[in-house]
């Protein structure tokens, strides 16, 4: 069971970061904003090859080795546990560092060869566009939160039939592997850990729905289209996230309070189940969506405007991953690598919104 969902995972994070060069606006390459024109750069192109098959391949043998090296040898389950993290954040950091240095490249080049001087600069803003944001509501992610606090309330009503030991961690076989004893803390700890995570994926959509909308400056009316629908997958995706942990979470509750719901095969299922179904949400949302939408075909042709590009805010963008801009309103912004958000670190509350959830799970974890 360890080595499946190690060989699942593994082979998901090599695909998904050899393939996150392609996955972004055609006018962002490795976190440097490119200028309409050079959008097909050659050298460019060349960046984004080698670090495509670079990881891939790196990725593959990886993954070929894991499995012949864990299959081959009687290993003890800590073994192969080790061994597979290790080699996820292997690949994390080869294409971390591979990142680096193609940003650092194409800055360099972009400033050799004075890309965009003969370009005027344009910010587009609609200011009706709003009026057409699809993303959903907040009160629909509610939904998910009074679940668990009915889970709590009915735990509370069995509290004396609750065994005297509560599971706190479940090993990669499904069975409980750590305990600690029952209190009426210990035994709705999960349901608040549920919770927070909720609570967050409320207030990060609240925030993310609030955050400005960037327009192409040569292709408003594809980029319209585009943006709308990145904010409306982006919104469903992170709603089906808080539904699938709620799922989970609630059935781990429930067979802590009631021993016998939940047989071997059940257990392995329900874990590996969520697993899979958060894997082919992300790739779905990655791979049809794309930063930005940009993989969303357009059922018109949008000619691009000659003479102008998009504004250059390069210099808010340290690295090209974090964005540090106190004039800008918005806490969520799009990543430059990658897909999906991130927080804008100029802003005190985007701190407040990822982190102090991380600290309160904590702090319960270690209160049990």
């Amino acid at each position: 069971m360890p080595l499946t969902i190690f060989l699942i995972i593994i082979g998901f994070i090599t695909v998904l970061q050899s393939a996150t060069p392609f996955l972004l606006k055609r006018t962002i390459a490795f976190g440097v904003t490119i200028p309409e024109g050079h959008t097909d750069n050659r050298t460019i192109a060349s960046y984004k090859k080698t670090y495509t098959m670079t990881v891939l391949v790196t990725g593959i043998f990886s993954l070929a080795g894991y499995y012949v090296w864990a299959t081959t040898d009687s290993l003890a389950e800590e073994q192969v546990v080790l061994t597979g993290l290790v080699i996820q954040f292997g690949i994390l950091f080869l294409s971390m560092g591979l990142y680096l240095l193609f940003h650092a490249k194409t800055t360099r080049l972009k400033q050799s060869q004075n890309w965009g001087s003969d370009l005027k600069q344009v910010r587009i803003a609609d200011l009706a566009i709003r009026s057409k944001d699809e993303m959903l509501p907040s009160s629909i992610y509610a939904l998910p939160m009074i679940i668990t606090v009915g889970l709590i309330a009915y735990t509370a009503t069995q509290y004396s039939s609750i065994p005297d030991l509560i599971p706190t961690h479940w090993g990669p076989s499904g069975k409980p592997d750590a305990f600690s004893q029952k209190t009426p803390f210990s035994v709705i700890a999960l349901l608040l850990i549920l919770l927070v995570m909720q609570g967050m994926m409320l207030v990060i959509n609240v925030f993310t729905k609030r955050s400005g909308i960037k327009l192409n400056a040569a292709k408003s009316k594809t980029s319209k289209v585009q943006q709308l629908s990145f904010r409306k997958y982006t919104s469903w995706f992170l709603f089906i996230t808080s539904v699938l942990v709620t799922v989970l979470f609630g059935f781990l509750q429930l067979t802590t309070i009631h021993e016998g719901l939940g047989n071997t095969a059940l257990m392995l299922a329900m874990p590996l189940g969520f697993l899979l179904l958060i894997l082919l949400g992300t790739a779905v949302y990655a791979f049809k969506v794309g930063q930005s939408g940009s993989r969303i075909d357009v059922s018109f042709d949008d000619t691009s405007t000659a003479g102008i590009t998009d504004v250059d805010d390069d210099k808010y963008w340290k690295a090209g991953v974090f964005y540090v801009n106190k004039n800008d309103p918005s806490i969520f912004v799009e990543k430059r690598f990658g897909v999906g958000w991130t927080i804008n670190f100029a802003k005190p509350a985007g701190y407040f919104i990822l982190f102090v959830p991380v600290v309160i799970i904590l702090l319960i974890a270690f209160l049990l």
